[in-house]
């Protein structure tokens, strides 16, 4: 791995967590660089983020190509060619085919709306609002071939409240999200992140500082 981790986002939709790891970049709490931004959705607002940065961006879509295996396929040669380290999934409504994720074992990361395994898949804040849990949070995982099932890296607790709905208890969670994505990829860029199985080993962190309020630099 070279001094300044190379990544590469795909995203569907306005992209918040990407422009949250730029905005990390550019404070210089987060030693990477984004090679290339890649969209199913011509009309995501990650596109202009992209722009305002210089960011090169790329529009391609499952439609365009025979199958799931050749668009996956295409996505991973247009990562690879341009020398990305680790894949940033920052809201890509797709579920990642294996032709990526062989491609990139250990080295594709999401972060999903809830406190995995509760709640994977579409709407995590509606289900914790539906199931009355009192805690919810976010996670950020490594990607595997299931839905939100991979080795959870990190995680944050948010407090859900009776009068919470689906929307109030999703913009108390993004702003968490905001706060772990950009931590795990600098954990992972500073080499500190180990996969045993299902677990993944923090090297060099206090045990109390994952799972509820991790060491973080405030926006």
């Amino acid at each position: 791995m070279s001094d300044i981790l190379t990544l590469g986002v795909l995203a569907s939709g306005r992209g918040s967590n990407f422009q949250a790891i730029i905005d990390s970049i550019e404070k210089g709490h987060l030693r990477a660089r984004v090679a290339v931004l890649i969209t199913d959705n011509p009309g995501a607002y990650a596109i202009e983020r992209a722009k305002n940065h210089n960011i090169e961006h790329i529009v391609l879509r499952p439609r365009d190509f025979t199958d799931k295996d050749a668009y996956y396929s295409h996505i991973a040669h247009e990562l690879e060619k341009r020398g990305v380290e680790l894949v940033i999934l920052a809201g890509f409504m797709r579920i990642v085919g294996k032709r990526l994720i062989e491609r990139f074992p250990n080295r594709i990361m999401n972060i999903h709306p809830a406190l995995l395994p509760s709640f994977p898949g579409l709407h995590g804040q509606r289900q914790a609002v539906e199931y009355g849990v009192k805690i919810s949070g976010c996670t950020v995982h490594f990607v595997d071939e299931g839905v939100d099932t991979g080795p959870i890296i990190i995680q944050a607790a948010v407090p859900v409240y009776d009068d919470d709905t689906e929307e109030s208890l999703s913009e108390r969670i993004l702003k968490q999200e905001h706060r772990i994505f950009p931590y795990a990829i600098r954990l992972y860029s500073e080499g500190r992140l180990m996969v045993d199985g299902r677990r993944v080993i923090i090297k060099g962190e206090r045990r109390d500082a994952v799972i509820t309020n991790p060491p973080l630099e405030e926006a």
